[in-house]
């Protein structure tokens, strides 16, 4: 039997800073070295994040007073119980979501999600790509150094290099590492804080916005917080003991996310409301956020560098829970890579992706334009995911999940894709496609036709309309994409297995494989 390292940071089988040799294959029970107090605390790492402080200053960039702003922070954040409950099937099943997902849409129909989670995951590495060379650039200024565009992609470069080293090692030492950063990222964000109280105003006001921009920006922050991360927590969980008390696994995870992001996000909004003129609100929405603090004059330009350097080193910490997942979604697509070599395949992809986005985008105009393809897949996929775990009254065969073959008990049908699933699936994200409101500033939006729903709620063109193109920037009405997403999918998806039942056939067949259960 394995035995376990005394720190709890691994297993002989995944100690810390060792390359983790583990894939999306089985973990066995002595392998089972983490707590629900240990996944807290590696979500706990992730969530004293910069970038949740730019989102809540992008937020305030839609219009919002203050206090509405702090509403859509509260109300947003609450979306990482859903995180929580998306964590609870890799204790029974052993292994990452997209492999659980093979329940759900069969053999091969799973790759289908797995594909859009892969997507997602190379751009949050994009994402974090970016701040981190947007950092690194203001260093540069503020110690006189010209950056040329070929500095530009010798820093995107070397951040790429840097960012796959983490969770090239793998799960333990990311919990470690990530524990580890707890502390001195709280404390640099208390003196944040400090200068928040001192020159912030909680009487900002913003341009307004009725309760269609109220949801559109509710469904930002949902799809930046709990909602976005819904699909990675099975791949940390599956080191916890199959016994593991479940309510212990959504409290601590909670804990270690929606406390801290409510926290950081209000200090973004609070920034904002006294680093907002011109050039600084250009700056929160321009192609360097890091700028906004440049140009200020509020707090010292020592603090401000010591706390870029910060925000890099967390920054590379974020990114290595991306790539990781990123690196077993390209596994569970069915490509014979090691994780490791997945995490170099991917961290090359995202170096391109960064290297493009640094030159064609903005940081606020590529968030929230990303912001809409996290939503219209996750949603209904989460749906899917979590109704069908209930129908098999939270249980899996763990053996059967990693078997490819017909003989598989989740392999339907003869081409191993459980319709069900894929047609409930697509149904949402179409559904959840015509509810997705454009969110603020306005751009040019050929499609606007797409979004009916939201459309119908406030959607209108600030220009006219030639050949449907929108000549002056598309304004998207209410969001209710989450919402129709969540409810489409899940709901087709139930109703379909009760006209046409997979999972009760494989429940049958897993008590004959189990009859002890």
């Amino acid at each position: 039997m394995a035995t376990t390292i005394d720190s709890h940071d691994g297993s002989s089988g995944d100690p810390a800073f060792r390359v983790e040799q583990h894939g999306i294959d089985f973990i066995q029970e002595s392998e089972r070295w983490a707590s629900a107090r240990n996944i807290g605390a590696l979500w706990g790492g992730t969530s004293l994040n910069v970038e949740y402080f730019f989102y809540g200053a992008i937020l305030m960039g839609f219009g919002f007073t203050f206090w509405t702003a702090v509403t859509i922070i509260i109300v947003g954040n609450l979306s990482y119980f859903a995180l929580g409950v998306a964590s609870l099937q890799g204790p029974e099943a052993g292994t990452t979501a997209f492999t659980i997902s093979r329940a759900a849409f069969g053999t091969k129909g799973s790759r289908l999600v797995a594909f859009f989670n892969w997507i997602t995951q190379l751009g949050f590495e994009t994402e974090g790509l970016i701040l981190i060379v947007g950092a690194a650039i203001v260093l540069s200024q503020m110690a006189g150094i010209h950056v040329s565009n070929g500095l530009k992609i010798g820093f995107v470069i070397l951040a790429a290099a840097i960012q796959a080293v983490m969770p090239y090692l793998g799960h333990a030492t990311m919990v470690k590492v990530l524990r580890a950063l707890i502390i001195p990222f709280g404390a640099i964000f208390v003196v944040l804080a400090l200068y928040d109280f001192k020159h912030g105003t909680s009487n900002f006001k913003g341009f307004g916005g009725g309760w269609e921009l109220w949801t559109a920006g509710l469904a930002f922050t949902i799809a930046l917080s709990g909602l976005g991360w819904t699909e990675c927590g099975n791949d940390y969980t599956r080191y916890l003991p199959r016994e593991t008390k479940k309510s212990a696994v959504v409290g601590w995870i909670f804990l270690g996310t929606a406390v801290p992001e409510i926290i950081i996000m209000v200090l973004g909004a609070l920034t904002f409301t006294f680093l907002s003129s011109s050039a600084e609100s250009a700056a929160w929405n321009g192609a360097n956020p890091f700028e906004a603090l440049h140009i200020q004059h509020t707090m010292p330009s020592w603090f401000v560098a010591i706390f870029m350097i910060f925000a890099i080193v967390q920054l590379f910490a974020i990114n290595s829970m991306d790539l990781y997942s990123s690196g077993v979604s390209l596994q569970a697509l069915g490509l014979r890579l090691k994780r490791y070599q997945a995490v170099v395949l991917d961290s090359i992809l995202a170096c391109l992706l960064t290297i493009w986005a640094e030159f064609q985008s903005t940081f606020s105009l590529y968030m929230k334009e990303f912001v809409g393809v996290i939503i219209v897949w996750i949603a209904p996929w989460f749906a899917i995911y979590v109704v069908d775990w209930l129908m098999r009254k939270m249980r899996y065969n763990a053996s059967e999940l990693q078997r490819t073959d017909k003989g598989s008990i989740y392999y339907v049908g003869g081409a191993g894709v459980n319709w069900n699933g894929v047609i409930a699936f697509v149904v949402g994200l179409v559904g959840a496609t015509t509810a997705y409101s454009k969110a603020p500033p306005p751009v040019n939006f050929p499609f606007h036709w797409m979004t009916p729903i939201s459309n119908h709620y406030g959607g209108a063109c600030a220009g006219n309309l030639v050949k449907g193109v929108c000549t002056a920037g598309w304004y998207g009405g209410a969001d209710f994409s989450i919402w129709i997403g969540v409810v489409l999918a899940g709901g087709l998806y139930f109703i379909l297995e009760k006209i046409r039942p997979h999972v009760a056939t494989q429940v049958a067949r897993q008590k004959e494989l189990e009859p002890h259960l």
